[in-house]
């Protein structure tokens, strides 16, 4: 497995989630905090699309470009000897068949796609529209030769004044997207939910991925619940920024103190 060649990346990326449960993947937005994550001892990562736009002074919510996205993560990529994940949100308005291209040609060996697609207003893709895609994701980098990470992303849990009653709904497009080719299900928004996390592992045979804070969540608890992914979302950048306005706050207190 030569991990100089995406196709070796993809590979080790795959084997990895088959290693590890959980198999925590950080989420980081730059070359720091990539070559951060990598020296802490983490074997793959993600990029996510609210860190690195907030990173850019951009919006999230496909606030960038698929080609912004792209000139933003090559760096990121090429400064690491891990595989990488990358969230494209709900596709920038491009096919299956471009999203795979231009991440294999940045070096970048796995993807997030959700179902909410704010580039146009913010409507959720049904159940089978966003199977489809997914599969078009599939098929595409089966085509192209690499096993690139499908992780496949729902918000209805997050949309939903209650998830609890969304959850015959979810699961049913979950598994929607396991039968497309999806590698993995993220069902967003129960990350503290003891049962809502317990009955969509066990209603899909396809690793589940959680979002996870990490400072304030337990990794044993998501183990004994059975989550076999784990990524960060933008709170490793939230956690950072209050490490570092903490860091900052005596020096900023007393450099600005008034003089007597």
């Amino acid at each position: 497995m030569d991990l100089h060649t995406t196709v070796g990346r993809a590979q080790r990326l795959q084997q990895l989630h088959s290693a590890f449960r959980p198999l925590v993947l950080p989420t980081v937005w730059d070359v720091w905090s990539a070559r951060t994550a990598v020296r802490a001892g983490f074997p793959a990562l993600t990029v996510g699309s609210h860190p690195l736009a907030d990173s850019r002074g951009a919006d999230d919510h496909e606030g960038q470009t698929f080609e912004e996205v792209l000139a933003a993560v090559t760096p990121i990529i090429a400064a690491v000897d891990v595989p990488v994940s990358v969230d494209l949100e709900a596709g920038y308005g491009q096919s299956p068949t471009d999203l795979i291209s231009g991440l294999i040609e940045v070096g970048g060996v796995g993807l997030n796609l959700e179902d909410t697609v704010h580039s146009e207003g913010g409507r959720m893709r049904t159940t089978q529209e966003h199977a489809e895609f997914i599969g078009g994701l599939r098929a595409a980098a089966d085509d192209a030769g690499v096993p690139i990470w499908v992780n496949g992303r729902t918000d209805l849990f997050q949309d939903a004044e209650d998830p609890s009653g969304v959850l015959e709904q979810a699961i049913e497009r979950l598994l929607a997207m396991q039968r497309a080719g999806a590698d993995s299900v993220y069902p967003v928004g129960i990350q503290d939910s003891d049962d809502l996390l317990s009955a969509v592992i066990a209603a899909v045979s396809v690793p589940v991925n959680t979002t996870a804070h990490p400072v304030r969540h337990d990794l044993e608890r998501f183990r004994r619940l059975g989550v076999a992914r784990i990524t960060y979302g933008p709170l490793l950048q939230f956690a950072m920024t209050d490490a570092m306005t903490h860091v900052l706050q005596p020096w900023s207190s007393e450099a600005h103190a008034p003089r007597e």
